[in-house]
């Protein structure tokens, strides 16, 4: 999210970190807020999960019921703010949440369990099978998100093409499969998100989102170093290759009688990378035979969907999925000063050892609300070692 250049450098500075929460029973229309235990909100936000943010709760002066809040109708959002010295609070969004369980606890308060809006659109199947398209991504993704969350926008980020062509689906239930990525009942693969080379959640706004899958070249948005302002404990590096691939295989299956697309053909062809797949492991794939090439090792993956109608948009899906996979899987856990903007599928560099940095991708983070640290994961973000 937005933060200034003087905020992100002065936040171990910072002298206070308030926050405040708001519930709904109109779908946002309206907001009220409640009073919060001190230390009893806990948020994560996980680029891999079901939902993006899941948090919990004590909340305080509200009561329960169709009035109050609950478990069918109440949207919860959260907010957290930091306090420079001599300057008012600087506020940013924590998540907007839809209420799964409450539980009145002995003191008065009532502790909630929150997970993120998409736990609605997962909720929302459709009630009879029929067609969805074709039509442009946009406008069919925005029905389809605007049929289960009226009055919930959706965000369409640089590096998806919101304009693109979506041939006719036929949707039989699972409207997040066809939103982001899934499956039908044939096991062919049926996400627009996914066929725009993206992914589709709701950020920390409550805000449906659709864009590209994040790569290690995208814009580094926070350096982490070691000492004061940066990894307060030791990170701790893994490495490991589950879900390595080096050469992915995109097509559009035409199932619904068009010619099929592709097959599109994206593989690492850097011979300096340990995960090269050879100079052609398509169209010469004896080649690392006839070099002398003996350390070549193809490990590929396919994907297919009806929703890719061109070999460029297959090439586009193949190289986003190639960015995604390739590689040493790199793990690393740190705990730094919390930042209110860090989003997971954020890159940062980490100073892993003194005066090394490294390029992570944020596949989790975790803090609790007031807190002055939070915590990191990038378990799943992948680097090409070399």
């Amino acid at each position: 999210m937005t933060i200034s250049a003087a905020t992100l450098a002065a936040l171990p500075q910072a002298i206070g970190r308030p926050y405040y929460a708001e519930w709904s029973n109109d779908g946002g229309t309206t907001w009220q807020r409640c009073g919060l235990v001190a230390g009893s909100v806990s948020i994560t936000a996980d680029r891999t999960a079901e939902t993006r943010y899941t948090a919990s709760a004590d909340v305080v002066g509200v009561s329960e019921g169709r009035d109050g809040v609950n478990s069918i109708a109440t949207n919860v959002r959260l907010r957290q703010g930091v306090q420079l010295p001599r300057q008012d609070p600087i506020w940013f969004p924590a998540g907007r949440y839809t209420v799964t369980r409450t539980r009145r606890n002995r003191s008065g308060s009532i502790t909630l369990e929150l997970d993120g809006l998409e736990d609605d659109l997962r909720s929302a199947s459709l009630p009879v099978a029929r067609t969805v398209g074709p039509g442009q991504a946009k406008d069919l993704v925005e029905d389809l998100v605007a049929e289960a969350l009226p009055g919930v926008p959706v965000a369409w980020r640089d590096g998806v093409d919101a304009s693109t062509q979506v041939p006719q689906i036929v949707a039989t239930d699972d409207r997040w499969a066809i939103l982001s990525s899934g499956t039908d009942s044939t096991g062919t693969n049926t996400g627009i998100a996914a066929a725009l080379a993206g992914e589709l959640w709701v950020d920390a706004r409550g805000v449906v989102t659709v864009g590209p899958v994040p790569t290690l070249d995208d814009p580094v948005v926070w350096r982490i170093g070691r000492g004061l302002g940066g990894a307060l404990v030791e990170p701790q590096p893994e490495q490991a290759r589950e879900g390595l691939a080096n050469l992915w295989v995109v097509s559009g299956d035409g199932g619904d009688g068009s010619p099929a697309v592709g097959p599109a053909f994206a593989w690492d062809d850097d011979p300096n990378s340990i995960t090269y797949a050879g100079p052609d492991p398509v169209g010469d794939p004896l080649a690392p035979q006839r070099l002398g090439l003996n350390g070549v090792r193809l490990r590929v993956q396919k994907y297919a969907s009806p929703l890719l109608t061109s070999y460029g948009q297959a090439l586009e899906v193949a190289q986003a999925k190639l960015a995604d996979s390739l590689g040493v899987q790199a793990s690393l856990s740190f705990t730094s000063v919390c930042n209110p903007a860090l989003e997971a599928g954020d890159l940062v560099e980490v100073e892993t050892t003194p005066g090394v940095w490294e390029r992570h991708i944020i596949d989790s983070l975790s803090y609790t609300l007031g807190a002055a640290s939070m915590s990191c994961k990038t378990r799943t973000s992948t680097r090409r070692v070399t």
